[in-house]
């Protein structure tokens, strides 16, 4: 099956945090918190201006993105579970 977000809506994966502090702690499954980054999977088209015009997104598929703790609506497609949020939930972009 394939996904397509409608309007200015992106799906992104989580990745996978780390499980281990920089001072040698293995933090359990249950006590760790949710990752805030995550890889683009689908973006939409974009979302209309007042005139109408679409305006394209500044995300695309494959971007490496960070977004708020809260953020998007959690689904399962495909077994996969994957976020739907709008493009302004997205805090940035990470580069290398």
């Amino acid at each position: 099956m394939t996904f397509r977000p409608l309007h200015d809506r992106v799906v992104v994966r989580r990745v996978d945090s780390e499980t281990k502090t920089s001072g040698g702690i293995i933090i359990p499954d249950t006590a760790a918190e949710k990752p805030q980054q995550g890889e683009v999977l689908a973006v939409g088209p974009g979302s209309r201006d007042e005139t109408g015009k679409i305006v394209p997104l500044d995300i695309k598929a494959g971007d490496k993105v960070l977004f708020g703790k809260w953020s998007g609506t959690e689904v399962k497609i495909d077994g996969t579970d994957v976020l739907i949020m709008k493009e302004s939930d997205i805090l940035g972009v990470i580069e290398k």
